[in-house]
């Protein structure tokens, strides 16, 4: 009977995450065809020349951007509220992303950093910031206390976020170029960005899902994970590098955005419970289609 309902269940969260393959599929074309210039299927198909050049140059890099952004931030949340086992917890309210673009800033006024090669340095501020957050769990007793991080992160957001607005203010010459930085979009970028952040969107998310097992022990309590194997200093060390990494990839081609990492993980958790094997993938797909389905409703809201 157990394992009747075992399988019942697998079948129901495999046919979930197909159902989120459908609908992604469908907002991709959804993404490609509509805009301030919509296409028919038909148009799709058989474009003319301008038609093809609006395809190639900015609906595909658009569409293929949120792809990316949108699984890195639904990933980077659930690990971030999984390691801490913080439901409140995610890259822009611990000041990860801030962190991101504070280094991106930097690098633009004293660097003069503008390729995409040259954004690299967003990963150096997502580290930086994902250690100092998680250090405050040591504070005391050095075990995680979820209620310090959320604090501290919320702190090291808004200092970060002054020290981004100051440099801004203060540069007129790249106040244009670093707004960018502090309200973040998927429009306007050419395939060099999605190109530029895919090795690292694609490195995260596999080594993401294959820490999928050690997350569910450590849910269970470092003293409990710890008496069946795990290395829990290591597994968090682990989980720090990729939280920074995703969501610097993301910051990285899109600025950052909020609210995703936080929302994914809590709805899709209804459908696949505490398991983290399914419930990675699942925030995958899930952000995937959030961030699809805001950029199509607001291109048609806002034409």
């Amino acid at each position: 009977m157990v394992s009747t309902n075992v399988r019942k269940q697998r079948t129901r969260r495999a046919l979930g995450l197909l159902l989120l393959f459908g609908l992604i599929a469908v907002l991709i074309v959804a993404s490609i065809a509509i805009g301030t210039r919509s296409m028919s299927v038909g148009t799709l198909l058989h474009p003319d020349q301008i038609t093809a050049a609006i395809i190639r140059d900015l609906r595909i890099p658009r569409t293929m951007l949120g792809v990316l952004v949108g699984a890195a931030l639904g990933v980077s949340g659930t690990l971030i509220q999984g390691h801490t086992r913080n439901p409140l917890a995610d890259p822009g309210v611990l000041g990860i992303s801030s962190g991101a673009a504070c280094a991106v800033v930097v690098g633009f006024t004293f660097f003069g950093i503008t390729s995409i090669v040259g954004t690299v340095v967003v990963f150096t501020g997502a580290i930086l910031a994902t250690l100092l957050v998680f250090s405050l769990t040591s504070i005391g007793s050095g075990r995680m206390n979820p209620l310090s991080v959320l604090l501290g992160g919320a702190a090291l957001s808004a200092v970060l976020s002054s020290m981004t607005s100051a440099l801004v203010l203060t540069n007129e010459d790249n106040l244009d170029r670093m707004r960018f930085w502090n309200a973040g979009s998927i429009a306007g970028r050419d395939l060099t960005i999605s190109i530029g952040i895919a090795p690292f969107v694609v490195l995260g998310l596999v080594a993401a899902f294959a820490t999928a097992r050690q997350l569910n022990l450590l849910n269970l309590g470092d003293d409990v994970a710890s008496s069946l194997g795990v290395n829990t200093n290591r597994a968090r060390l682990i989980g720090m590098l990729l939280i920074a990494l995703l969501a610097g990839a993301a910051t990285a081609g899109a600025g950052p955005i909020g609210f995703v990492g936080l929302v994914v993980p809590h709805v899709v958790r209804v459908f696949t419970g505490p398991d983290y094997r399914w419930l990675l993938p699942y925030s995958a797909l899930a952000g995937v289609a959030l961030l699809l389905l805001a950029d199509v409703a607001g291109r048609i809201i806002a034409r």
